[in-house]
């Protein structure tokens, strides 16, 4: 029986009853459409053993699916260590105490925000190659980058900026009533505990700059989705082609979040071992409290030297 909870009525039998009735729906309407894309993929011959035939030679890898894998982790890489410098400095920018370097900032995240990630490809192509920025040859990678960089640093802005808004705001109110200067504050109090928080956002935003380096196939950029359609276009097998970059793509994504994953995880668990620590005593008294310490620890010290005996 499903328990009652404070966001919402459990549901009664008749209501059960419906949701088991439009899940077998569902999935029989998925099945169905799944066998109807099959079947009529394998009725043209897109599934036979001579289209996947291609993947089991070294010449197919060599050739189209590992200059587009590089390609595709080059653009991504770059972009994504560029964004999070980007996004850093104008997520610091946002939160300044100078109005005019909030507005500044704040406009900038919001108009790189709202262009599509395409556009603005197609646009730094277009700029960059009309005033010979770079060489023909780094144009579509030059763009490639500086689009991802622009949109998904815009994006982690929000993210820094909202992660260190998140933290108690008693930790900066100590830290200035120590004589540490705001800067020093950020960097040594705020930031590091807010990237733990914010990883997982941070994760989520490389997996999604790395799926949009593939919009680079408009400005012909030769990553993996490139090279995989030249790759169906001389085999003749494009769906089988495809399936394969698909299977690259999410190989690379699942491995991106793992390694992010435990990243956070040594993070915390480091985090949690400095609690520890302090908790313990580690932390060594000023000088002259450790006296002060040793007296409060006898019995009938600090009461006799009150009372001047």
């Amino acid at each position: 029986m499903t328990a009652a909870s404070v966001l919402y009525d459990a549901p009664g039998p008749r209501a059960r009853l419906r949701y088991r009735i439009y899940s077998v729906v569902f999935i029989a309407a998925a099945v169905a459409a799944v066998w109807f894309v099959y079947h009529g993929l394998a009725d043209k011959g897109q599934f036979t053993a001579d289209k996947w035939k291609p993947f089991t030679e070294s010449d197919t890898w060599r050739t189209y699916l590992l200059p587009g894998l590089r390609g595709t982790l080059e653009a991504a890489a770059l972009s994504i260590v560029l964004a999070l410098v980007l996004g850093m400095v104008f997520g610091i920018l946002r939160l300044s105490d100078h109005r005019a370097v909030r507005w500044f900032a704040g406009v900038v995240v919001e108009i790189s925000r709202a262009i599509p990630v395409l556009i603005l490809m197609l646009f730094l192509f277009t700029l960059f190659a009309q005033q010979n920025v770079f060489p023909s040859d780094q144009l579509a990678l030059a763009a490639a980058v500086a689009a991802l960089t622009i949109y998904n640093g815009s994006v982690i802005a929000e993210i820094v900026r909202s992660g260190i808004r998140a933290l108690p705001r008693g930790q900066t109110e100590a830290a200035v009533a120590l004589g540490m200067r705001k800067t020093q504050v950020m960097v040594t109090i705020l930031l590091p505990q807010a990237v733990t928080a914010m990883l997982p956002a941070l994760i989520s935003q490389m997996v999604v700059a790395l799926k949009d380096s593939a919009l680079a196939y408009q400005i012909t950029y030769l990553e993996i989705v490139r090279r995989g359609t030249q790759l169906g276009a001389a085999e003749k097998n494009p769906i089988p082609s495809l399936i394969v970059v698909a299977i690259i793509m999410i190989v690379i994504n699942y491995a991106l979040t793992v390694i992010a994953t435990r990243v956070e995880k040594w993070l915390r668990t480091r985090k949690r071992g400095s609690r520890a620590a302090l908790t313990a005593g580690a932390v060594t008294p000023p000088p002259g409290m450790d006296v002060v310490l040793a007296d409060q620890s006898v019995p009938g010290v600090i009461g006799d030297t009150r009372s001047g005996s």
